[in-house]
C-alpha cells in the first residue's frame, strides 16, 4: 500500500501527557478513539473490535500540537505495566495522524512512550504485537523479533521485545 506522507511541525512543537484512563476528559477520549478509529479501521481499512476492554488499565500518552489555534492530537500510544496485555510491560496502539507524517513524529513517540513507562514502572522489558511491516521501525527503538509471528484482525503482526537499559 503506498501512502504519500506530509512533512511535519517540528517535534519541539509536540506537547505530552501521560494520563490514566479516569484522568482523560471527555474531549481527550473521544479525540484518541477517533484518532485510532482514522487509522487503524479507515486508512488500514481493518474492521476491528478497537475498544478492547484494556483501555480502563492502560496508560495514555498524548502528544498534541496547536493548529489554527487548537490543540489537536497528533500522536498517541497506550502503555500497560506488567501482566496485562503481556507478561512484560508493553505499548500498544502506536498512532500518529496522517498530516503530522514525515519529520520524525513515530520515532520521538516510540521514544518518549519507553521513556515515560520506564519512569512510571522501572527499567524493565517491554514486549509489543508488532504490525510486522513496521519490524524495521521498531529494531530502531531496540525491540527485537521474537519469532512469533501471528495474525491479527487480518493483518500479519510479530512479537516484539526490548530488553530493560
Amino acid at each position: 500500500m503506498s501512502m504519500t506522507t506530509v512533512r511535519a511541525e517540528p517535534v519541539e512543537a509536540i506537547r505530552w501527557q501521560w494520563l490514566p484512563f479516569d484522568a482523560l476528559s471527555r474531549d481527550q477520549l473521544y479525540e484518541l478513539l477517533r484518532l485510532r478509529s482514522e487509522v487503524f479501521v479507515v486508512e488500514q481499512n481493518c474492521v476491528f473490535q478497537d475498544m478492547d476492554g484494556l483501555d480502563g488499565q492502560a496508560m495514555h500518552l498524548l502528544g498534541t500540537r496547536v493548529v489554527n489555534g487548537v490543540p489537536q492530537l497528533v500522536a498517541y500510544v497506550r502503555c500497560f505495566p506488567p501482566g496485562i496485555a503481556f507478561d512484560e510491560a508493553s505499548i500498544g496502539r502506536v498512532v500518529t495522524r496522517q498530516s503530522a507524517r514525515g519529520g520524525g513524529l513515530g520515532h520521538v513517540l516510540m521514544a518518549e512512550a519507553i521513556r515515560t513507562l520506564q519512569q512510571q514502572w522501572g527499567a524493565q522489558p517491554i514486549r509489543i504485537g508488532a504490525q510486522a511491516h513496521l519490524k524495521d521501525f521498531y529494531q530502531r527503538h531496540g525491540f527485537a523479533d521474537v519469532d512469533k509471528p501471528y495474525v491479527e484482525d487480518g493483518i500479519d503482526h510479530i512479537e516484539m521485545l526490548r530488553a530493560p537499559s
